[in-house]
């Protein structure tokens, strides 16, 4: 069966099966190649597809998008930006991870660290010992991703509810830390 742009959003918003079918094998494989030539593997790429396939389900539904561009363009874009957002936490985390390894690995002892330095250990600690979903909501959060972006990604109900679990997850981490010991000789 042939689709048009017109008819995939239609179909999609009704969530008709060989619709998404038909997505799934006509844009999965240029995805997949996003994700796989990108440092990613194909468990990788079926997350962001699925993902990227929730984003747009979400907009067409709840913000009654209209695509200016050709559906495989717009998913195409989601899914790279969703991938690099990924990449960057990745990152992030191999950063941080590398610089305690070479101290572990080599025996050395862990050198004195400035005060600056303690707060943002002590703050890193608590931040990691956050659920999942939190540390990648107040992630999300503090690289100023707009509220109603974050439900969407998050798969929230609404902007209201990113907003309050925002807010949960920092009284949380705000409350951690200041319980930890080392926080009253910071």
């Amino acid at each position: 069966m042939h689709y048009d742009g017109g008819l995939i959003i239609d179909n999609f918003k009704k969530q008709d099966n060989d619709t998404l079918d038909f997505i799934y094998r006509k844009f999965y494989p240029a995805v997949r190649n996003l994700v796989v030539l990108n440092s990613g593997s194909e468990d990788d790429a079926r997350d962001i597809f699925q993902e990227s396939i929730v984003v747009i389900y979400r907009k067409l539904t709840y913000d009654d998008l209209t695509l200016s561009c050709s559906f495989k363009t717009y998913l195409y874009a989601i899914a790279k930006r969703l991938w690099l957002k990924e990449l960057e936490k990745r990152r992030l985390s191999r950063e941080r991870l590398s610089a305690w390894e070479v101290w572990e690995d080599e025996g050395i002892e862990e050198p004195i660290i400035e005060e600056k330095d303690a707060r943002y250990r002590l703050y890193q600690d608590h931040f990691m010992s956050l659920s999942e979903k939190c540390q990648r909501l107040l992630r999300l959060f503090y690289q100023k991703v707009p509220l109603r972006e974050i439900a969407e990604l998050m798969g929230f109900s609404s902007e209201k509810y990113a907003k309050k679990r925002k807010y949960q997850c920092k009284e949380n981490l705000i409350k951690r830390i200041k319980e930890d010991p080392r926080f009253a000789n910071l």
